[in-house]
């Protein structure tokens, strides 16, 4: 690492004078290799995308396309933080991929793009799921439903929609008697919804419960609402 150091304190000095020059281009890769090399992820990718602002038709266009997004795969944190790392990373193996179709690269950005994007899930996923935990059902219903709907296919749609269809119950069990019926009703429609995907589900337990409670109400519509009214 020491000699790269060394290397980008002298890019540093040599980088300004030759700025004009033929071998600024140069200069510039070398940069953000060294960078690179240092695992000076944050940095590294700056100077990739620099010099494909700076050079986009140049020598190393193609591979600091390729780079930029890297660092910013190396960059992306679990899934529980902030994900802008992440979905600049996909933005840019998404925008290597459009530039540079046939590169011999573009198997391994899909793979890539693949890990980014189930991380991206999880983290959709776990954010609902708070929401649940913190009996926030309404706010759970809605991320849960738009989270189903950018991630369809979620390794996680199971729980996912146990959670939402067990949301929806909680919802109506704590709603103001008026607007129990018509919340009731979305229950069972979406009880129908997880049954049809998953009719042999670990949840079916529960899921069960639900149902005959829902269609409980449904059918004599004297069940009492219970505390925290909505």
């Amino acid at each position: 690492n020491e000699k790269y150091v060394k290397a980008t304190e002298l890019l540093a000095q040599l980088m300004p004078r030759y700025r004009a020059t033929e071998k600024a281009e140069n200069l510039n890769w070398l940069n953000a290799q060294s960078y690179f090399k240092m695992k000076d992820y944050f940095s590294a990718s700056t100077y990739f995308k620099s010099y494909v602002d700076t050079y986009p038709f140049g020598k190393y266009a193609e591979e600091a396309t390729f780079m930029g997004a890297l660092c910013d795969y190396n960059i992306s944190p679990r899934a529980e933080l902030d994900q802008e790392n992440t979905r600049n990373a996909i933005e840019g193996f998404s925008l290597f991929m459009t530039r540079y179709p046939y590169s011999p690269r573009i198997e391994e950005c899909k793979k890539y793009m693949k890990e980014l994007q189930e991380r991206l899930v999880e983290k959709s996923y776990l954010s609902a799921k708070l929401y649940f935990d913190m009996k926030q059902y309404k706010a759970a219903i809605t991320a849960l439903t738009n989270s189903l709907k950018d991630y369809s296919d979620t390794e996680f749609r199971e729980e996912m929609m146990y959670l939402r269809l067990s949301s929806l119950f909680q919802y109506a069990e704590n709603s103001l008697a008026v607007r129990q019926k018509e919340r009731y009703q979305a229950t069972l429609d979406d009880y129908y919804s997880f049954m049809e995907e998953f009719p042999e589900s670990k949840y079916s337990r529960d899921v069960k419960r639900i149902f005959q409670r829902t269609s409980e109400y449904l059918k004599t519509g004297n069940i009492e609402p219970v505390a925290n009214n909505q």
